[in-house]
């Protein structure tokens, strides 16, 4: 059924107006004013904000990991995300040595099959690179649609890779046309910082934080940019926490290194602090890189609102805190990583952000979605308001106030990282593909009817500007 989204103000990366949006077989296929069209279904957008559905660029959903699974799978985290008005996701993908990538990417589609509510993709990633592995890339680009890889800079001994790894990987997304991720923490110092702490019995959650300070993820960092000047390869730095390493990748784009930086909602307003509560509630926050320094929090801030980062993602990767963060009540090495982030990134970056004249709302618009759209392969049919693009559309409400709470959220985790955070701001109705998915704040979706999304290659759409506005 074709839909008519009228009296919104329609926001963009680039440009924010007031228009109509006529949706027809999910694709928006008219911008202007006064649209008429018999028979459409008519959506009032009266003083809402009508932006581009979100990207959420950076998803661990039903990820093994430290002997458990994270607690929402893509079902359920696709339900929240969709509250919080993302419509798409791109996941994470775990390789195993020695195993065919397509065994992995299999996995990852059996996950995730009849279960999603909004659109996904994956991100690869890469363990070890031989003759065998170089071989299976060009099928898993042009065939599975997969072109950006992560390699893991920490967690030794379980998904860390080596600086040979991380080169030859540069060197083959180069020749390729596919971004490089990096988890940029230097895991062997890690290593050596966490076995000095248990040695001498430091086993409280705050010590997740101290043995994982923001030098070594300052050092991973540069170290990642300089093998990519070194390849002339292209990087995305993920989860970036600290300044340390907000400051390596300004250094690198100032040598016209092709380097594009992500950070996500929890560094932007919680710190190290949280991780000192008592009675073992500290493991909530933990996760890494890890909560830093307040005062890391405003450096984070303006290099989103400079462009030194571009990009934010949740991370999510949802852990009770009742029968899986216990599991390390003796030992902060065991507490899961991670934590669930993915319904509120869109509304606190909103709050946070424009409200408090931090980022414009474009840049907000550019942040949440298009810049993601563009790095990796989606734009323009995802990221923006314009003819011809899928009708992934929010509806927001830009004076509503709200308490965050795991009482009220629609994550299947059994606490909220932002508990009692009151922020303004709130997604009402959502669209995919031109569907509800949520409708005056009720979820009338279908597991299932969320597509996957073969990407583009890197390099096509990351320069694109916005298509010229077409109005009726």
């Amino acid at each position: 059924m074709k839909k008519i989204i009228r009296n919104g103000t329609i926001v963009t990366a680039s440009e924010t107006y007031q228009a109509d949006i006529l949706i027809s077989d999910g694709i928006i296929s008219s911008i202007g004013k006064n649209i008429e069209e018999e028979g459409a279904e008519i959506i009032d957008a009266s003083d809402r904000y009508v932006f581009p559905g979100g990207i959420d660029p950076h998803t661990h959903l039903e990820m093994p990991f430290g002997g458990t699974v994270s607690k929402d799978d893509f079902e359920t985290g696709t339900i929240a995300a969709a509250f919080g008005g993302t419509t798409s996701v791109i996941d994470f993908c775990l390789t195993e040595k020695g195993k065919p990538l397509s065994t992995a990417i299999k996995t990852w589609h059996d996950k995730s099959k009849d279960k999603s509510v909004i659109d996904y993709s994956f991100h690869l990633m890469i363990s070890e690179i031989n003759d065998s592995v170089l071989e299976q890339l060009p099928d898993v680009i042009n065939q599975e649609g997969i072109t950006s890889f992560k390699v893991f800079m920490a967690y030794k001994n379980v998904f860390q890779s080596d600086d040979e790894t991380l080169y030859r990987t540069l060197l083959a997304a180069k020749e390729l046309g596919a971004l490089v991720m990096v988890h940029a923490e230097n895991g062997d110092v890690i290593e050596y910082l966490t076995k000095e702490a248990l040695s001498k019995g430091q086993t409280e959650p705050i010590y997740h934080a101290l043995t994982r300070p923001p030098e070594v993820e300052g050092e991973a960092t540069g170290r990642a940019a300089q093998l990519t000047g070194l390849a002339s390869s292209q990087l995305y730095v993920v989860h970036v926490s600290c300044q340390e390493a907000a400051d390596k990748i300004a250094e690198a784009r100032k040598k016209g290194y092709d380097i594009h930086g992500e950070t996500c909602p929890q560094y932007l307003v919680l710190d190290q602090t949280y991780l000192e509560k008592p009675n073992f509630e500290g493991a909530k926050y933990v996760w890494s890189p890890p909560l830093r320094e307040k005062w890391n929090q405003e450096a984070l801030w303006t290099a989103l609102r400079t462009g030194q980062l571009e990009t934010i993602g949740s991370d999510q990767c949802s852990f009770d805190f009742n029968g899986q963060k216990d599991l390390g009540r003796d030992d902060f090495t065991k507490i899961p990583n991670g934590g669930p982030m993915i319904e509120d990134r869109f509304s606190i970056l909103f709050s946070e952000g424009v409200l408090k004249g931090r980022i414009s709302l474009n840049q907000f618009v550019d942040i949440t979605s298009t810049k993601s759209a563009k790095l990796f392969g989606l734009f323009p049919k995802k990221g923006t308001v314009s003819i011809g693009a899928d009708a992934d559309l929010v509806i927001f409400n830009p004076e509503t106030k709200r308490k965050i709470s795991a009482e009220t959220h629609h994550m299947a985790v059994d606490y909220n990282a932002f508990e009692g955070m009151e922020i303004t701001g709130e997604p009402e109705t959502v669209l995919v593909r031109g569907e509800f998915v949520i409708k005056n704040k009720q979820f009338v979706g279908t597991p299932g009817s969320g597509k996957y999304m073969k990407r583009a290659k890197y390099g096509k759409l990351k320069n694109v500007t916005d298509k010229p506005m077409m109005i009726q």
